[in-house]
This record gives C-alpha cells, structure tokens and sequence, in this order.
C-alpha cells in the first residue's frame, strides 16, 4: 500500500478517482500504523532531552531559562516536574508549543 501511495502521490496528473483512491490508502495505512505501531505520549522532560540533542543545547544553556545549574539537572533528569512558567519559557526558546511540556 506504501508503494502505491507514493506513486500516487508522486503522480501530479492523477484523475479524481486516483486522488480518492489515495485518500483510501493514506486512511488505511494511518489506521494499520496506529492500531500495530501505537506512539505514545512522551513525558516532557524526554521531549526536553530530545529538543537539547536536536538543537545541540547543553543543561547549561537553559540555565538563565530555568534557574539554577540544579534545577536544569533535575528537569532534564525527570526528577523535578516543570512549571506553567518554565513551560511557556522553554516553548519560547525552543520556538514550539507550550503543550509539548504538559
């Protein structure tokens, strides 16, 4: 079914019923993916861990973000919850949505 997806997709002269055809298979294969590849919902400080090793952030640099050397250590490290405040700092700096960290 991928296949057949991207070949649809690939075509940029496809008829209508190629188009509903490729509405079809992205529902199956979105549905096929969810019910046998679940993604579950990260916790924020593994979502912070992530945007540090993207972005190449040292705990350092979230320092002035977050407080201390201390309190950066134990976000990072899942050991202290992060707040409304600390929230809406860290989706400023990182440019995302606030509710990446809920």
């Amino acid at each position: 079914m991928l296949a057949d997806a991207e070949r649809l997709i690939g075509n940029k002269n496809r008829s209508q019923e190629e188009t509903a055809l490729l509405q079809i298979l992205v529902r199956l294969i979105e549905e096929y993916e969810n019910k046998n590849y679940p993604i579950s919902k990260s916790s924020p400080h593994i979502i912070l861990q992530h945007l540090m090793e993207a972005r190449e952030i040292q705990e350092s640099d979230l320092v002035e973000i977050l407080g201390s050397k201390e309190i950066v250590s134990e976000i990072v490290d899942g050991k202290r919850a992060i707040s409304k405040t600390q929230t809406e700092a860290l989706a400023e700096f990182f440019h995302v949505s606030p509710e990446l960290f809920s």
